[in-house]
């Protein structure tokens, strides 16, 4: 697809991998609704971006802020030719702790957030976009790019949560395309490793090298932008389909 003129969602937009995603979009001449739960950093992120951007404060796992956003892509710009997801939280915690069994309520907040979220998102997108006219070219009508983790294959101790949430992104990302094959919907995700974002900021300085070193190379934490790039890439191949893509300099997390 061709990004120029299109308007894109992006949840988790306001920082880090979303962010990311958002400049790259609008690099290449698209608009970008960015979705996230601070309106603080929200707002402040789209103006920075400029008046190819815009910001709705939204929770990806409700349905009318999501719609909301949706609205905003097609009065603000004209319409919604595709979604990144990359919104998510990443607690950790032992199935058995210290304290005693993981909690209950936080693994069903993390698959609630990171799975149904992204589905969430998808399904009222993509019933936006099945009304595009399909690209003359291409016969695209959309593009949905969500955001896993290797977290998904190489969960480690304190992650089942996370890992079973990114494992559904995974599970998700084939039935998807091959129903929306039809309308001209393509899905793909991305896996990213260890990338430097605010997550990971908080960190000491040490053990942020430390964390880089553990890649095999580049031995060093990933940057959103190069996030981003693939994002752009994913959008602009149409024959990438279907998909998921480990973006991690071959690293493989050991158990812990």
């Amino acid at each position: 697809m061709r990004i120029e003129g299109k308007t894109f969602l992006t949840t988790g937009g306001a920082s880090g991998l979303g962010r990311a995603a958002a400049e790259a979009i609008i690099a290449a001449g698209g608009n970008a609704v960015l979705l996230d739960v601070n309106a603080d950093v929200g707002s402040a992120a789209a103006h920075a971006l400029g008046s190819q951007a815009a910001f709705v404060k939204s929770d990806v796992t409700s349905e009318a802020d999501v719609q909301a956003a949706i609205q905003c892509a097609v009065f603000s710009f004209g319409g919604l030719h595709g979604v990144v997801n990359a919104a998510g939280i990443g607690p950790a915690a032992k199935v058995l702790g210290r304290n005693g069994p993981h909690p209950l309520d936080l693994f069903e907040k993390t698959i609630r957030v990171n799975l149904t979220g992204t589905f969430n998102v998808i399904r009222l997108a993509a019933a936006t976009m099945a009304a595009n006219t399909p690209d003359a070219d291409t016969g695209e009508r959309g593009v949905i790019v969500n955001t896993a983790s290797i977290a998904a294959f190489d969960g480690q101790i304190g992650q089942p949560a996370y890992a079973a949430s990114k494992g559904g992104i995974v599970a998700l990302t084939l039935p998807v395309a091959r129903e929306f094959a039809p309308i001209g919907i393509r899905c793909v995700t991305i896996a990213p490793g260890i990338f430097d974002t605010p997550l990971l900021a908080a960190l000491p300085e040490a053990a942020r090298i430390s964390l880089g070193q553990q890649v095999p190379f580049p031995s060093r934490l990933g940057q959103p932008a190069e996030y981003g790039a693939l994002v752009r890439h994913v959008i602009e191949n149409v024959m990438l389909n279907g998909e998921v893509i480990r973006l991690d300099g071959a690293l493989r997390m050991a158990p812990r």
